[in-house]
């Protein structure tokens, strides 16, 4: 078998070609209907696009399986440059290809009760089109096969296992030190942690400190390590296959730190940046207000100025980690006549540690525990600012009004970071759901020989890369300086939908165990179902590609 598929494997960057190139061709067909449908004078108009908001957002599923099958392709020539493209990437890539082309021609579940067919976009006939391209019926038809779902999971039931090698020393020493670490020090007591819905605990943050953790894109002149984004997604990913929350600890520093870098002063950026790496200082971001969700825009908590400063007065909600953080990152509305974004600034503000039973030890907050099903380890909480005091220079880059500007800076990196954490997810649903069907028994054979619970494997395992490839491809546009806010909003939306499906198939192949508080996998279905909520709702998240997508193709016609 194995001679077989390499002597197909030949032509196979030739057939993913032609293949992506009518998905391409599909997708641009769809653009321009969409952009017909929300646009005038050439031109988006908001009105128009929440009218057409299926479409919208069906475009948005549509550009998103059509980057990742790009960013697969990639790593098929790159592993096959290598010599390192073996059985397993080779059926991996075939389901893969098979299956998006599948959705795009039939139909993307954008989630269990909605499905955006190309009726919905206006493009029967260019659905029809695709269909009937030579290389997409090719892999349709040979792709997503029962026979390739077992072979694959064959493989992975023999012991195999998927070669994680990106072709970097460096990188690959950082995942496997990573790897390590999560695997000998997390993993084992997550799950406790999580019934217990405990912190995790000081110590695990002491070492994942030592580690930079928490400096890996900070720059050496500011005490960070100065990696790159890409780096930063294999550490997270990795830190998240143990236990998400260990994976979540670095993107309060993520989100801190590129606020700093990108606006703050010279002198804050000296002062909070150091401590930020070193994990001495526990940022939290401190946006979410009761009756705003994604709506920042509608921000009512105010900051007045006043002899020592500034005063804050209001209400946040869902802030992760607040208790045991040291620096908040406040957005506020600092000019109460301007509506919208323009009146709202951001303000870095000390705090200490929760002592004893007082969680927030500091005139004017006070805070109240949010119980959450999962995503447990640092706690959520609501919070009520009432005259809290803050000095003159805690405005971020001394700059009022420009909280939003500053913001939208730091939603790539942030975005990117959520979708490694959701691939860590991912593959830590593939082994548990993996390991239970070779344990348990039914029938006088382990479940992995029956063929439903064999194809939700294979596809937790395909869906996973896919989603991987997309978010890696996503970090190296950032890394290279490239405006990429639609490109990490689609590993965003992906990986987080690939991470529910995986944990919730990884539960089924459970049965009733997986229901049982006892089993980890009933603490990863939980925490993946915080992926598509937040760093941007998934409805947010198609919004916003959707609308990028069509300001793109019509600056591209100016």
């Amino acid at each position: 078998m194995q001679a077989d598929l390499l002597r197909s494997d030949a032509r196979l960057p030739d057939l993913l070609e032609a293949a992506l190139a009518a998905a391409r061709s599909y997708l641009q067909a769809a653009t321009n209907e969409v952009e017909g449908r929300v646009s005038e004078n050439g031109s988006l108009v908001p009105a128009l696009a929440d009218r057409h908001q299926r479409a919208l957002h069906g475009l948005a599923w549509a550009a998103c399986l059509v980057e990742t099958l790009a960013a697969t392709r990639e790593w098929v020539l790159d592993r096959i440059e290598r010599g390192r493209f073996d059985e397993t990437d080779s059926l991996a890539v075939r389901i893969g290809f098979g299956e998006y082309l599948a959705q795009l021609v039939h139909g993307i579940v954008m989630s269990q009760a909605e499905i955006a067919r190309p009726a919905d976009l206006g493009v029967e006939k260019a659905a029809a089109v695709l269909a009937a391209d030579a290389a997409v019926r090719t892999l349709m038809r040979d792709g997503n096969t029962a026979v390739n779902r077992a072979a694959l999971v064959a493989a992975l039931d023999n012991g195999g296992i998927p070669d994680s090698d990106l072709g970097d020393e460096t990188n690959d020493i950082i995942r496997a030190q990573f790897r390590r670490f999560a695997r000998d020090k997390i993993a084992p007591n997550a799950h406790r942690w999580h019934l217990a819905d405990e912190l995790i605990p000081d110590e695990i943050i002491s070492e994942m400190a030592s580690m930079g953790t928490f400096g890996i894109c900070i720059d050496p002149e500011y005490g960070g390590l100065g990696l790159s984004k890409l780096v930063m997604c294999i550490v997270t990913e990795e830190l998240s296959r143990a236990w998400i929350t260990a994976g979540s600890l670095g993107t309060r520093s993520e989100i801190a730190g590129d606020l700093i870098i990108s606006s703050g002063t010279e002198a804050q950026k000296q002062t909070w940046l150091p401590r930020i790496a070193s994990g001495e200082v526990l940022p939290t971001a401190v946006f979410t207000e009761p009756n705003t969700g994604s709506d920042l825009a509608s921000i009512s908590t105010r900051a007045s100025r006043d002899a020592q400063g500034w005063k804050i007065t209001g209400n946040k909600t869902w802030i992760t980690h607040a208790a045991r953080s040291d620096l908040m990152a406040i957005m506020a509305r600092t000019e109460p006549g301007e509506l919208g974004y323009k009146g709202l600034s951001i303000f870095l503000a000390s705090k200490p540690r929760r002592k004893g039973s007082d969680d927030f030890p500091l005139p004017g907050l006070t805070g109240t525990e949010i119980p959450v099903l999962g995503y447990r380890g640092m706690k959520e909480y609501e919070l009520s600012f009432d005259g809290f005091q803050l000095p003159p220079d805690s405005v971020l880059g001394g700059e009022t009004g420009a909280g939003f500007r500053q913001l939208m800076r730091t939603f790539e990196g942030a975005r990117i970071q959520t979708a490694a954490r959701a691939v860590g997810v991912s593959f830590n649903a593939l082994e548990l759901g993996l390991r239970y069907a070779k344990e348990r028994q039914q029938f006088g054979r382990p479940i992995i020989a029956f063929p439903r619970v064999a194809d939700k494997l294979a596809l937790i395992y395909v869906e996973t890369v896919l989603a991987r490839e997309l978010t890696y491809a996503a970090a190296r546009a950032k890394d290279e300086g490239a405006r990429c806010d639609i490109e990490a909003g689609m590993a965003k939306l992906l990986a987080a939908r690939t991470a529910w499906s995986s944990a919730d198939c990884a539960l089924q192949i459970h049965g009733g165990n997986g229901y049982a508080l006892e089993y980890d996998i009933s603490r990863v279905l939980c925490d993946a179902r915080i992926l598509n909520v937040f760093e941007g709702a998934g409805e947010i998240q198609a919004h916003v590609i959707g609308r990028g997508l069509i300001v793109r193709s019509a600056n591209r016609q100016r």
